[in-house]
């Protein structure tokens, strides 16, 4: 991967976003250094949340945190009921979850192996003779 940040903006970022998540009580805080599995992001930091609540609290935060710091987020997905909510800061990808919602998608699992990953991968159909696309 080309390296979207400086390894000195990437530990700033992660701080910044570790920091907001200890002050608003995150359970379970997990980084995980993904840049040689995916061209997309460099680390994924997962956190647990008690409620749904908390869940979006935690997700204000963070993203509020990550501005004031001139971490610009480049999306959030999760909804104001949601059991989980993604923070894309570039580099760097929160997923602010429920405990059973970590434990169903099991992140974690799927980002430590690489096997696992490479399943998820589609494959390109090949171009039947004599059909345009």
């Amino acid at each position: 991967m080309t390296n979207t940040m400086t390894d000195e903006r990437l530990n700033k970022c992660l701080s910044v976003v570790e920091n907001a998540l200890d002050d608003m009580k995150a359970k379970n805080i997990t980084v995980m250094n993904v840049e040689s599995l995916t061209d997309v992001m460099e680390r994924i930091v997962i956190a647990d949340g008690t409620s749904k609540r908390h869940v979006r609290a935690m997700a204000d935060s963070v993203g509020a945190e990550a501005k004031q710091a001139g971490f610009m987020p480049l999306g959030r997905e999760g909804g104001v009921d949601s059991d989980w909510t993604l923070i894309d800061l570039g580099a760097v990808v929160v997923h602010i979850m429920t405990p059973q919602a970590r434990e169903f998608y099991d992140l974690e699992g799927l980002w430590s192996s690489p096997e696992s990953l490479a399943e998820l991968v589609a494959t390109p159909r090949e171009k039947k003779a004599g059909r345009r696309n």
